[in-house]
């Protein structure tokens, strides 16, 4: 994500828990740095963004937005294209928090 190499080996546990919860994001939605980190219980916006800078370019990084809809800083134009190319609602240039925040919750076939 960021145009550093990922750190080799194996991610700790809590940053393999981010990035599972990343991958399980649908498509066309998005979570918080802070949404993330309550989901899962421990650490903080700066903590998940730490895992996301280090160990997220192999999972829907674009899903993961600041509080306000605003994509990570220096990606905002490949986020823009996955957004559309996903459906993500948007407000401009940042995510819809109100339309395209996921909670976590898978929805049922019923």
């Amino acid at each position: 994500m960021t145009g550093r190499a990922e750190p080799q080996g194996h991610p700790p546990p809590y940053a393999e828990a981010v990035l599972d919860l990343v991958e399980r994001i649908p498509r066309g939605m998005v979570m918080s740095y802070g949404d993330i980190a309550e989901y899962l219980g421990q650490g903080g916006p700066r903590q998940v963004g730490s895992v996301m800078s280090a160990w997220g370019g192999g999972v829907p990084w674009w899903r993961v937005v600041h509080a306000d809809g605003t994509p990570p800083p220096g990606h905002e134009q490949r986020c823009l294209a996955h957004w559309r190319q996903e459906g993500t609602p948007l407000r401009g240039s940042r995510a819809d928090m109100r339309r395209a925040r996921w909670d976590g919750q898978l929805e049922s076939s019923a």
